[in-house]
């Protein structure tokens, strides 16, 4: 067999690639190892559904308030104005993906990726089928690498793919009843207590009759179970059906490249674009897959490598602005619990809820009212020099 790309790797940001280039009329191969389901709040963004036509089929529930808790107890709940936001499980979201692209003309391809091989011009991939378990091999002329945190094509492609940073994120999917104790199902809750985790958070995120319970962090020597247990007795859910438990790395900065200047381009967590603090991460994989496959396109068409360089400009020229500053955010409040009791504190004031909600809905920094931010900032300088109690508002 012999392929235009070959997508390594079947989650949000492969599938949109595959899809995107099969719909080029791009010869696709789609490799997957299936069963791999990733741990994930599941929130997406009503620009997330506009611009990758989601149909409502795939929303198993719609948010209407997000409540963040802070390390004293403290609650702030925010109403999502004008809208909502929208849950997927990704059991069913993922293989959705998969399923369209196959539909657009990629190739499935059920097994591992075992490594790139080049000789005689040829580039190709060698994998192994799950089904039989024996070794294939695929010739194509590019590889897109969006096998994850952790990823094998990065690490051995990619210079730097070796080193990406990255927390551990684990959750529980329950069954969750209409209401109990502390839950709404129509409520986000995200939780910055050190007991939860030292240097992340935890969340209870409904999913329709399901919701994922769970957090993360980068440091060793936490018990990720015990954690999330604790996290579900203070939400009143300790006694619902656990339906399965997963663990993954999230990673936390964009890799410094993306492409190896010749035949492989990364894409999704494999290229590191998880949004810092937020933790957000399958409308930028999505995201992700898409500037690949336009790289991959342009590749294709002028014959020059340089060209798969253009995936991680497009991306950066768009959203590099918005993770600079939710990263200067997170290495700011989530250094210990005096601080993120001011980071809740901070998200009382109507206009950072108002501000961060439009950013994040529209995916772009508000520069609409200049008065909001000079008063955002004053707060900020307050709250990071200790000027302003911990409970200002």
């Amino acid at each position: 067999m012999s392929f235009d790309v070959v997508v390594v790797g079947g989650g949000p940001a492969g599938a949109t690639a595959a899809e995107d280039l099969a719909r080029a009329g791009r010869k696709v191969a789609l490799l997957d190892r299936a069963g791999r389901i990733k741990p994930c709040g599941g929130a997406i963004p009503p620009r997330l559904i506009a611009d990758f036509a989601i149909p409502d089929s795939q929303i198993v529930a719609r948010i209407r308030t997000a409540r963040m808790i802070s390390p004293s107890g403290r609650r702030v709940d925010i109403p999502i104005e004008g809208g909502f936001v929208g849950m997927v499980d990704r059991e069913h979201f993922d293989e959705f993906l998969r399923a369209r692209a196959a539909r657009a003309g990629a190739e499935r391809l059920t097994g591992t990726f075992l490594r790139v091989e080049r000789g005689g011009g040829a580039t190709r991939v060698v994998w192994r089928d799950k089904a039989s378990g024996e070794e294939r091999v695929v010739a194509t002329r590019l590889v897109i690498g969006a096998d994850g945190a952790r990823s094998d094509v990065a690490r051995a492609e990619v210079p730097g793919g070796d080193r990406i940073p990255y927390v551990i994120a684990y959750h529980e999917i329950i069954r969750a009843p209409e209401a109990a104790g502390d839950y709404d199902p129509v409520r986000c809750d995200v939780v910055y207590d050190g007991r939860i985790s030292p240097d992340f958070y935890g969340w209870v995120f409904p999913h329709g009759p399901q919701a994922s319970v769970g957090m993360g962090t980068g440091r060793d020597g936490v018990d990720l179970k015990k954690a999330t247990a604790r996290l579900r007795a203070a939400s009143g859910l300790s006694a619902c059906e656990t339906i399965r438990r997963e663990g993954a790395p999230i990673p936390l900065r964009p890799l410094d490249r993306w492409d190896n200047g010749r035949d492989v381009v990364l894409a999704g967590d494999a290229a590191g674009v998880v949004a810092p603090s937020s933790g957000e991460g399958i409308y930028y994989a999505m995201v992700g897959g898409r500037v690949a496959a336009t790289a991959a396109q342009a590749c294709l068409a002028s014959g020059r490598a340089k060209d798969l360089g253009l995936a991680r400009r497009l991306f950066l020229k768009e959203h590099g602005t918005v993770f600079r500053v939710l990263g200067a955010m997170q290495d700011a409040y989530y250094r210990s619990d005096e601080r993120r009791e001011r980071f809740v504190s901070l998200c009382h004031d109507v206009d950072v809820q108002r501000l961060t909600f439009e950013a994040y809905m529209n995916k772009k920094l508000v520069r609409a009212r200049p008065l909001a931010h000079l008063k955002i900032g004053l707060k900020n300088i307050g709250h990071l020099t200790g000027l302003l109690p911990a409970t200002a508002t």
